[in-house]
C-alpha cells in the first residue's frame, strides 16, 4: 500500500499521529532525544518508502519497522545482562510465586472450562487450534478480571518495572500433538520472553533459519527470549500440555522518547479501531478538494457542497 492508497479514515489516523508526534518531539528535545526513527517507522507503515528487508536468513520484518535496531533470533543473555534487562533475573528468582498461582488457577481448572481462549480467526490459522492463551494484558490494556485471578503474579510483574510493550502478557498453552506454523510477527521493536512453566520433554521452538542451532527447548523456571520478527514455529509432539508465561517488552535499543512515541501510536490505533475517535474529513482531503475547486473555478460554496454532499 502506498500513501496515496490510504482511505480517508487512515489519512485521519496518520494526521493525528503526526500531530501527536510533534508534541512528543518538542517535549523530548529538552532531553536531547530524537524520534526520527519513529518518523521513518510511519513512512514505512504508510508505504511511502520501501518495506524493510531482513538482516539475515530467517529475518522477516514487516512495514511496522524501526530502523537501526539489533536483530538476532535468540537473546540468550537476558538473564545475565543486568544493564539492559535488570528485571529478568528477578523474575526468574520469583518463579515459585508465579508457578503457585498458575498451578492453582490454570492446571486445576483447565478442563474445557473457558480458562483459555484463542484469538482472531486469522491468528488461529497461524497459531493452530492447539494454541490458546489466558491474557493478563493485551494491546497495552490490563485485563482487570483476569489479573484478579493472579494477584501475586500481577503485583510481581508490576514491581519489576518491566518495559511492557503494546502486544501483551499471557499464559500460553500448547496442546499435545500440535504446533504453531512458521510465521513472523513482523514488528522488530518488540522482544518476547517465555517463562517456562510446564515443559514436556521433546517440546521445541525454532527461530530464524532452519539450522539446528536455531532450534531450542525451554528450561523450567528460566526465560527463553526471542525476536519474533524472525520466522518462528513451535512443536509439542508429546502427550502432555506445554505452558509458558509470555511477556512482550520493548527492544532495549529504543530510547525513552521512541517508546513514548510508539505507545502513543498504538494507543491511538486502539482508539480508532474501537470507534472512540469520531470521523472527520482529513485536512489533506479538504486541501485537495479546495485546490480542485479552485482549478475548476468554484468558490467556497462549491467546496462546502463537495465536503457535505449537498446539492
Amino acid at each position: 500500500m502506498s500513501g496515496s492508497d490510504l482511505s480517508e479514515r487512515q489519512l485521519q489516523f496518520w494526521e493525528d499521529v503526526e500531530s501527536g508526534l510533534d508534541e512528543i518531539e518538542e517535549y523530548y528535545k529538552k532531553k536531547d532525544m530524537s524520534i526520527e526513527r519513529i518518523r521513518e517507522f510511519g513512512k514505512s507503515a504508510r508505504g511511502e518508502i520501501p518495506a524493510p528487508e531482513g538482516l539475515m536468513p530467517g529475518h522477516s520484518p514487516s512495514e511496522e519497522n524501526v530502523p537501526g535496531l539489533e536483530a538476532r533470533p535468540f537473546w540468550d543473555d537476558i538473564g545475565s545482562d543486568e544493564i539492559r534487562f535488570p528485571w529478568a533475573s528477578q523474575l526468574e528468582e520469583n518463579f515459585d510465586i508465579i508457578y503457585e498461582e498458575f498451578e492453582q488457577t490454570i492446571l486445576g481448572k483447565q478442563k474445557d472450562d473457558g480458562v483459555f481462549s484463542g484469538d482472531s480467526a486469522w491468528q488461529n490459522q497461524i497459531m493452530g487450534e492447539g494454541w490458546s492463551a489466558f491474557r493478563l494484558q493485551r494491546l497495552g490494556v490490563w485485563n482487570v478480571e483476569n489479573c484478579k485471578k493472579f494477584p501475586k503474579t500481577y503485583e510481581l510483574l508490576q514491581s519489576l518495572s518491566i518495559p511492557f510493550a503494546v502486544r501483551g502478557v499471557c499464559f500460553a498453552r500448547q496442546r499435545p500433538q500440535s504446533g504453531v506454523a512458521t510465521h513472523s510477527d513482523g514488528r522488530n521493536f518488540i522482544l518476547t520472553s517465555h517463562l517456562a512453566l510446564e515443559i514436556p520433554e521433546g517440546c521445541w521452538i525454532q527461530v530464524g533459519s532452519d539450522e539446528e542451532s536455531n532450534r531450542r527447548s525451554w528450561e523450567t523456571g528460566k526465560l527463553l527470549t526471542l525476536d519474533t520478527s524472525f520466522m518462528h514455529s513451535t512443536g509439542n509432539p508429546t502427550d502432555k500440555e506445554r505452558h509458558v508465561l509470555i511477556i512482550d517488552f520493548w527492544h532495549p535499543d529504543l530510547t525513552e522518547a521512541e517508546k513514548a512515541a510508539l505507545e502513543f501510536i498504538y494507543d491511538l490505533r486502539n482508539k480508532f479501531e474501537n470507534g472512540d475517535v469520531p470521523f472527520r474529513t482529513p485536512r489533506s482531503v479538504i486541501e485537495q478538494r479546495k485546490r480542485e475547486q479552485e482549478e475548476q473555478g468554484g468558490g467556497f460554496g462549491q467546496l462546502w457542497k463537495s465536503l457535505t454532499g449537498g446539492e
